[in-house]
């Protein structure tokens, strides 16, 4: 589904992307890893269209991407932490995004019922809990039905019950064959989740495959330490 060829993007004198190339399968959970500032953001907002490469290219069912925006109503995105207008309630910022996506005909409601979200519908954007805008964040990505999704930090911010609820809706959706890429700091759902790791270091692909290669080429006896040995470049 997704194709990326010898990306590279400079900020300056800063390469936050050095000469990436990558394929995601369609309808596979893809788990991109990495430090801080490793390029894992960049990554995304270049897929995204939100950040444009200096150099290479990237291929989303088989088509160049090419400044043209209309391939993102395939793409469900769920940033680390959304960015709506404060003074709106839950209720216009749903309505609003749904102006702007109009082609969609389906909606997909379950998580704002599995999170009881309706409730919150009336209340303005600023005087929700972090917790809650998570929410609303999440039920966003998912609302179009779209064959990708980008989930960014997923649960950060959600409590135990919520985050087992976002967590069985991206297993379900995979099952439904929708191909999923998502980044987390919590190991335990990298494992739960994942088929493919891609680990990002300095805005280079150090590691691309499944978890057991990566435990099997850092010779760790678990995840953590795979994934820590990368990092210290052992």
């Amino acid at each position: 589904m997704i194709k990326i060829e010898n990306l590279r993007k400079r900020f300056g004198w800063l390469d936050a992307l050095i000469n990436v190339s990558m394929e995601i399968e369609s309808g596979s959970i893809t788990y991109l890893v990495g430090p801080n500032a490793s390029g894992k953001t960049t990554l995304i907002k270049s897929i995204l269209g939100l950040v444009k490469p200096t150099n290479g290219a990237i291929f989303l069912d088989g088509e160049r991407l090419n400044g043209n925006f209309t391939y993102r109503e395939k793409i469900g995105y769920m940033p680390q932490i959304a960015s709506f207008p404060e003074n709106l309630t839950v209720e216009e910022i749903v309505n609003m995004i749904k102006n702007l996506r109009e082609n969609t005909k389906t909606y997909d409601y379950e998580l704002i019922d599995k999170f009881n979200l309706q409730k919150e519908f009336k209340k303005r954007l600023k005087n929700l809990s972090g917790g809650t805008r998570q929410k609303v964040n999440a039920c966003i990505a998912f609302l179009f039905n779209p064959q990708l999704l980008i989930l960014d930090e997923p649960t950060a911010g959600l409590d135990p019950v919520s985050s087992s609820l976002l967590k069985d809706k991206i297993i379900k959706e995979h099952n439904n064959g929708k191909t999923i890429i998502f980044t987390s700091h919590i190991l335990s759902e990298l494992e739960e989740l994942a088929e493919q790791v891609v680990f990002l270091l300095e805005g280079q692909i150090r590691f691309n495959g499944t978890i057991n290669k990566l435990i099997n080429s850092t010779e760790k006896q678990n995840l953590e330490r795979a994934i820590a040995s990368i990092m210290t470049g052992n």
